[in-house]
């Protein structure tokens, strides 16, 4: 076994330890960055002595929290039951993680999700708006998210009832992703009345997300913290009604925060669920009149042509099936054995794929791709 597979042997193995960290509600991001900065891999900390803790940032209950954890909380079940419900799970450190999110100063240490994360989610934009909605926020919310999902922009949005729930239903009419944040574990789905619209984002190729854990029930105060992922998720937030006590604009506040853009529609000087949009536009939120001043504003079409420059074809079976294993570095014994195709034709295939530019050597006998797969690659006749 190479380096590289060792890595990622052991970001696997380490996995489970993640999970079970976050299973504490004490144990959040900044917890997790410091425990990262400290141990690197989330085993150490099981493997740790209490004065190892000394020197590490972080407050009393929160180590009180983690040896909690150590000693009551078994790895190996709680990754079983993340694997029973086929949920995904994604780790700051790993390369798949949402770019845009990322970057932010309080990132998620662990995101659980369903469905496809990808990415060309970096292009993205956050929607939100007031669970009471008047007809012209109904009006505006299936006019714009139609146009801004066909125009290249992967939609983020609550799950919540009202705008949220508007605008994940736009995205699905323009047959475009959209990506709804829980404030809860992806056991449940809240609200309960929502329940088959999460099933049509994941159908239609879309992916529901959470930072909590399984169990962890819509507690009131979970969804300020899940406001934030969806603001860090995406380039900027689009505010279309909401009241001057919105929970939207705990969206806002995130946005500004990550120094991402803020739009607003306007509304009638007579609509409560204008005063928080209205306001917006006051304080310098960009004004929406038309999805052609949003799309101008965040230069969707030059972000969408510099990623489709990235993108992969696969030119034969082949090269498909070893381009898509290439999403991490792999040998060519991983290859082989993970492909089941013979190593004569693994090795031909990574020679051609070399020489076309879309994989390259690094080191041993380790390859990576060089770009992104495009989806449309899965569909190519050969």
């Amino acid at each position: 076994m190479d380096n590289t597979d060792l890595s990622t042997s052991l970001e696997t193995s380490d996995l489970k330890y993640w999970v079970a960290l976050s299973t504490h509600q004490k144990i959040g991001a900044r917890t997790f960055a410091k425990l990262v900065q400290k141990f690197g891999q989330m085993e150490k900390v099981w493997n740790s002595h209490p004065s190892d803790f000394f020197e590490l940032d972080i407050d009393k209950s929160q180590k009180e929290a983690i040896f909690s954890v150590i000693h009551k909380v078994d790895p190996d079940k709680e990754m079983a039951k993340v694997e029973r419900l086929k949920i995904k799970v994604l780790t700051i450190k790993d390369k798949n993680y949402p770019k845009n999110l990322a970057e932010i100063f309080d990132p998620p240490g662990v995101l659980y999700y369903k469905g496809e994360l990808a990415p060309s989610d970096e292009i993205s934009l956050a929607v939100v708006g007031s669970r009471k909605y008047t007809s012209y926020g109904q009006e505006v919310t299936e006019k714009l998210v139609f146009e801004l999902a066909s125009a290249g922009l992967v939609i983020v949005s609550g799950l919540a009832l009202g705008i949220d729930a508007l605008a994940h239903r736009a995205c699905l009419e323009a047959k475009q992703k959209t990506i709804a944040v829980l404030g809860c574990g992806l056991d449940q789905i809240y609200p309960v009345s929502n329940i088959r619209l999460a099933d049509k984002i994941l159908q239609s190729g879309g992916a529901i997300i959470s930072e909590f854990p399984i169990g962890m029930p819509a507690l009131r105060y979970n969804f300020p913290i899940r406001n934030r992922i969806i603001a860090g998720m995406s380039l900027g937030t689009l505010v279309i009604e909401a009241a001057p006590d919105s929970g939207s604009l705990i969206t806002v506040q995130a946005a500004l925060g990550y120094n991402r853009e803020v739009f607003a529609v306007p509304g009638s000087i007579f609509s409560e669920t204008s005063i928080g949009p209205n306001k917006l536009i006051q304080m310098g939120a960009k004004l929406v009149t038309e999805s052609a001043d949003l799309l101008t504003e965040l230069n969707i079409s030059d972000r969408i042509k510099k990623q489709t420059a990235n993108l992969i074809i696969a030119d034969s079976k082949e090269e498909q099936v070893v381009l898509e294993l290439l999403g991490k570095p792999k040998s060519v014994d991983a290859l082989v054995k993970e492909s089941k195709l013979p190593a004569s034709l693994v090795n031909s295939t990574l020679i051609i794929l070399e020489l076309k530019g879309k994989a390259r050597h690094i080191g041993g006998t380790v390859y990576e791709i060089r770009g992104k797969l495009s989806k449309n690659s899965s569909n190519k006749k050969v």
